[in-house]
């Protein structure tokens, strides 16, 4: 059985090793059938149903062992490219020996497009489905593959009792689907890992040392004989992963050989690694600290909190003087407020098509109303006056001295309004100006490009007007995307910039790099960003139908407030 296995995976995985490499790594006796071990069942399935991977077929393999009772929710385990590490017998043993909970095993291979006739190839899925970063392949196992087979056995949801497993391209399919999936995913067993640039996997070392720490709990394995091509090199791809997620602080493990590229070390050092996988369970795998410069902004142990729910659509988010917290709900055609102890009530219901707010020196609100081509001021009642006419509003933000600036998506524009409500085209031809930003000493513009990847940065001059324009603040794309979808921004004292895009909350330094990325608190856009509170220190979020906040170390900067000057950036 384990020759056959050994050979159906190099069939599979094109595995070689090069010359020189000893890989002389043999199985130990957990790989191996034992005297009065419990033996699981293991069963052969087609699946042929996907609407993520249309017209793909698969087969895949679920193993069932001998202790599963269907009262009780088991765990999973999930293998890319079927039947791997000789794992059905390493269940049995260490299942029967209490070192992995009892655990379900489903071995499914990548999809393939069959031709319709002996003389077409079928079109194979391997790559596109493994290498690719993103979540459609966790979105497939998870919504297509994982139900069917939960309607014959009791798997649990829970991601701590989850784990997942793969060798080259299926590990980075492994790490990829607990990377955007830890709500499903835990533990992960990656061999000979393909983190090279196939399909943007080279990524993962930097996004890993930018991205707050997810609950993930990672094995490596890799041999120093691994693929050199040009691709990347695999081995230096995964100590390059290893040195990211250390640096992050995640619980991760690893296992250096002399192999090439197949699978004999990982079959060899699998018992050992799946031990380490479950180590303490059912304690929870925990996240890690983070970077240095995450430690200077969240709080340990403080995560996201919803301060409320139940809207259409939220965004645009402005803070006042005391620290309240405004935001608009622009298909229900409201503005909400939030107090400092936490209360919301409604602040105006007659904004039509709101997208932007700011708040003003004189101590009101400002709104751009989409629905009447408008920027409208609310009195204390939140009833609205209107005070500029324009074919298209999308954000504001407005000084000091009470002068404003705002952009026009639609037409590519920014403009600027003088205190005494005289407008003045500033600039145009950024793709998509969603949002406008002051810095701390009020000496720069700040515009996001929701089409784009940069932040664009502009020196104000003393008339208004915009000069030395620059894409200056350099934003990561999410796989696949061509643009940020960039929207609100706040600054903080540092003169450290959030803004909101489709990976979430991207926090840049002065000279405009990407230090952390705040995955968004659900699986939804975030359209708004904001440092407000009694103490401006906690961090407010537009997110799909929610408004969340979670309290940090930083502190915010109100642009109504006199300027002020941060500290000389590091270069």
């Amino acid at each position: 059985m384990r020759i056959l296995l050994m050979a159906m995976g190099l069939l599979v995985l094109g595995l070689t090793t090069p010359v020189g490499a000893a890989d002389d790594y043999v199985l130990g006796p957990d790989s191996q059938p034992q005297a009065g071990v419990p033996r699981g069942e293991v069963t052969k399935h087609s699946f042929d149903r996907s609407r993520i991977f249309p017209g793909t077929v698969r087969d895949y393999w679920v193993y069932v062992p001998k202790q599963y009772n269907p009262a009780k929710a088991a765990c999973v385990m999930v293998f890319q490219d079927g039947l791997q590490y000789n794992a059905p017998v390493v269940f049995d043993n260490l299942i029967h020996k209490g070192e992995m909970p009892v655990t379900i095993g489903v071995f499914v291979m990548h999809g393939r497009v069959p031709g319709w006739s002996t003389n077409q190839l079928d079109r194979y899925n391997r790559s596109y489905e493994y290498d690719g970063l993103g979540g459609d392949y966790a979105r497939f196992l998870l919504e297509e593959l994982l139900p069917v087979v939960a309607k014959d056995y009791n798997l649990s949801q829970d991601p701590n009792d989850r784990a997942i497993a793969g060798a080259s391209s299926g590990a980075i399919a492994a790490f990829t689907a607990a990377w955007e999936r830890p709500d499903a995913f835990s533990r992960v067993f990656s061999s000979i890992g393909t983190y090279v640039g196939l399909r943007g996997g080279n990524e993962y070392p930097t996004l890993i040392r930018k991205t707050e720490p997810k609950p993930i709990r990672v094995f490596l394995q890799d041999g120093s004989n691994d693929q050199n091509i040009y691709g990347g090199n695999w081995f230096l791809a995964n100590q390059e992963m290893l040195s990211a997620l250390e640096f992050a602080g995640y619980e991760v493990n690893h296992a250096w050989g002399d192999g090439g590229h197949n699978g004999r070390h990982a079959g060899a050092i699998f018992p050992d690694a799946l031990r380490w996988l479950w180590k303490g369970y059912p304690a929870r795998v925990a996240k890690g600290a983070g970077s240095k410069q995450m430690k200077e902004i969240l709080i340990p142990g403080e995560g996201w909190q919803v301060v409320s729910s139940g809207h259409l659509h939220t965004q645009g988010l402005a803070v006042n003087a005391e620290g309240e917290v405004f935001f608009g709900d622009k298909l229900n055609n409201r503005v909400f407020k939030v107090a400092v102890d936490g209360k919301v009530t409604v602040f105006s219901r007659q904004c039509p098509g709101i997208t932007g707010l700011g708040y003003g020196a004189s101590g009101y609100l400002y709104g751009c109303e989409t629905g009447e081509n408008r920027i409208s001021v609310y009195n204390v009642l939140g009833y609205p006056t209107p005070l500029i006419h324009a074919s298209g509003v999308g954000d504001m933000t407005i000084t000091h001295k009470g002068e404003m600036y705002f952009t026009d998506p639609a037409h590519h524009r920014i403009w600027y309004v003088n205190e005494l409500g005289k407008k003045m085209l500033v600039d145009e031809g950024i793709a998509e100006p969603t949002s406008v930003q002051l810095t701390p000493d009020q000496s720069l513009l700040l515009v996001t490009d929701a089409h784009g990847q940069f932040v664009y940065s502009f020196h104000i001059q003393p008339d208004g007007t915009l000069a030395a324009k620059q894409r200056y603040f350099y934003l990561h794309l999410a796989d696949a995307s061509l643009a940020s979808h960039a929207g609100g921004m706040a600054v903080d004292a540092k003169g450290w910039l959030y803004v909101a895009t489709e990976l979430g909350v991207q926090i840049c330094d002065q000279p405009g790099r990407v230090n952390c990325i705040l995955p968004p608190p659900q699986r939804d856009l975030i359209t708004s960003v904001a440092l407000g509170g009694a103490k401006f220190d906690e961090l407010f979020v537009t997110c799909g139908d929610r408004v969340y906040k979670r309290k940090t170390l930083a502190t915010g900067v109100v642009s109504a407030l006199a300027p002020i000057r941060p500290a000389k950036p590091g270069l």
